[in-house]
């Protein structure tokens, strides 16, 4: 009981946060290209906690009540057989997302001039779109290969394991990448706001996320588990829930020091005022005029 309270308590923080980026990038601002990604990423990480509040609180129930719950057992029983679905949907949704926002983050640094000038318009939602229904479709495809065929069970569960090794190779490549680009280039650069919540964000999930999906694949293919289950239910809960947390902390950190309220901070994240300065700069190999030097040259001219 103890450790289902736990987890519920993790459960309901993260909704509340997560709810109140679904509020605040919904409603309060315009969106762009990024905060497209972040809004489907809080949708899927909403829906992980709300599965797993569902699931603690009907073991709660069939803990609590010993007598009279043989109508709610049934409906419960379904339940549970579809959690493993839900998961794999909303774990690989997440990993998907990341993936890219991490990918076009680092698109965007390195060429920057064809990023501002060739970009489709609506490419975030088409990607988050094909995205939910590919993996949607891929997991609903397990599920139904578990139920009929071991042999298609297990081709489907290899193929799983090998987008999501492939997904997060291209997460990591892209986000270090970036960060060399940013760092180490030629013309440094400041990590914009945005740039350092992405990467938290890469960094949580390969440290909390990433050990539950290794379970998870591993128990599709029947090899038990690495990790403790409970220790990793445990972290997935708080992958899913320290993305808000992570939005209003580096957006109130001010010289070492966090101010501003919850909205002021998420606006300092995800609005694009200072794009010009932090991710458009003057191509490399091409020196910029300092106003100083404009009078000059037209003196001379």
């Amino acid at each position: 009981m103890a450790f289902y309270f736990v987890c519920l308590g993790i459960c309901v923080f993260g909704m509340v946060g997560n709810g109140i980026v679904l509020w605040f990038l919904g409603f309060q601002m315009k969106r762009n290209p990024f905060t497209v990604y972040i809004l489907n990423l809080a949708v899927a990480d909403c829906s992980v906690l709300l599965v797993y509040i569902l699931l603690i609180l009907g073991y709660v129930n069939l803990t609590i009540v010993c007598y009279g719950f043989d109508n709610f057992l049934p409906f419960f029983t379904m339940y549970i057989g579809a959690v493993p679905f839900l998961c794999h949907l909303l774990v690989l949704t997440s990993l998907g997302l990341l993936t890219a926002i991490s990918t076009e983050r680092c698109g965007s640094v390195i060429f920057p001039i064809w990023y501002r000038c060739h970009r489709p318009k609506h490419l975030s939602g088409i990607i988050s779109g094909v995205l939910w229904a590919s993996i949607g479709s891929f997991s609903f495809s397990i599920y139904i290969c578990s139920l009929f065929g071991q042999r298609l069970y297990t081709l489907f569960a290899s193929v799983g394991i090998v987008y999501s090794v492939i997904l997060s190779v291209t997460m990591l490549i892209s986000n270090v990448s970036m960060v060399m680009r940013l760092r180490c280039g030629s013309q440094r650069r400041r990590l914009g706001k945005l740039y350092v919540a992405v990467v938290l964000n890469v960094i949580f999930f390969f440290a909390f996320g990433m050990p539950f999906s290794v379970n998870a694949f591993l128990k599709l293919l029947y090899y038990g588990f690495l990790f403790h289950e409970r220790v990793t239910l445990v972290l997935a809960l708080l992958n899913s829930s320290i993305n808000p947390v992570i939005y209003f902390l580096v957006g109130s950190c001010r010289q070492r020091r966090f101010r501003g309220s919850i909205q002021v901070a998420l606006r300092r994240v995800f609005e694009e005022k200072e794009r010009s300065k932090e991710e458009s700069p003057a191509p490399e190999g091409i020196p910029m005029e300092s106003t100083a030097q404009g009078p000059a040259g037209e003196g001379e001219a």
